[in-house]
């Protein structure tokens, strides 16, 4: 068996930046162990498959150790793979997932998701987020991650998590954010309970992030910078109980599976 493999950097217009998926098509499901192995051998922080079903396609994201219910990165690059190489005449693709019905649609460069907005709620910091971060945040609030905010830009970027004790934490991952220099917000991604020590860039956070800063900064337009080594560019738009997560991708790698 063949499978097509195709790595895209999402969230920038220039390879080496953003955040690097796999993204396998596929003409019909492959055993569900196959797709993790396969996630695996990758050691990407997410491998997507897709499948065509009549108009939309179903879409599915694994982290090097687990499949995953949400993924914006790995989305936004499915949908340049459809829409630049399988369905070059499309300006809107539709997956259905776990997580529901999502939408891209494209303009020129730009690709804009439609994801659930997961507005995070106040709560208690557990004791291995604080010693997982190494110092304490201004305030912590939760949704499927924690949210982390702190007072400053410098003061994410100079964060050096200790990943064991943030892996011990009951939610996907920690998210800490604080206002941006040179955008409205800034933000960094740990997940080392999924596989993912630090994500470079990603899209499903934004649901947690753009609520959050919508209401903090009164607007509903927002620009989002993800200031990891990669780091990685967002534009952002709260729409009721809907996010919209825009960005480009860059095309780097088209390649071929080989499983025996």
């Amino acid at each position: 068996m063949n499978i097509p493999l195709f790595q895209i950097d999402a969230f920038t217009g220039r390879v080496f930046a953003g955040n690097p998926a796999a993204v396998c098509p596929l003409p019909g499901w492959i055993d569900e162990s196959l797709m993790q192995v396969i996630a695996t051998e990758n050691n990407l922080s997410e491998t997507a498959f897709f499948v065509k079903k009549n108009s939309f396609f179903e879409l599915r994201w694994f982290t090097p150790v687990t499949e995953v219910d949400l993924c914006g990165h790995a989305t936004l690059a499915s949908a340049f793979v459809i829409m630049k190489f399988i369905e070059p005449r499309l300006t809107e693709v539709a997956f259905e997932t776990k997580s529901g019905t999502l939408t891209v649609t494209r303009s020129g460069d730009r690709l804009t998701m439609n994801f659930p907005a997961k507005p995070p709620a106040p709560c208690t910091a557990p004791d291995d987020l604080v010693a997982g971060l190494g110092h304490t945040p201004q305030a912590v609030l939760g949704s499927d991650d924690y949210l982390a905010v702190f007072a400053t830009e410098d003061e994410v970027r100079a964060l050096a998590p200790d990943f064991t004790a943030l892996s011990r934490l009951n939610l996907r991952g920690v998210i800490v954010t604080a206002p941006g220099r040179g955008a409205d917000f800034v933000s960094r991604f740990f997940a080392p309970g999924v596989g993912i020590n630090e994500d470079p860039v990603t899209g499903s956070a934004h649901c947690i992030l753009i609520p959050y800063w919508s209401a903090r900064l009164d607007r509903t337009r927002l620009h989002a910078l993800q200031v990891s080594k990669r780091g990685g560019e967002l534009f952002c738009e709260l729409k009721g109980d809907r996010v919209l997560i825009a960005g480009e991708c860059a095309f780097y790698l088209r390649g071929e599976i080989v499983v025996p």
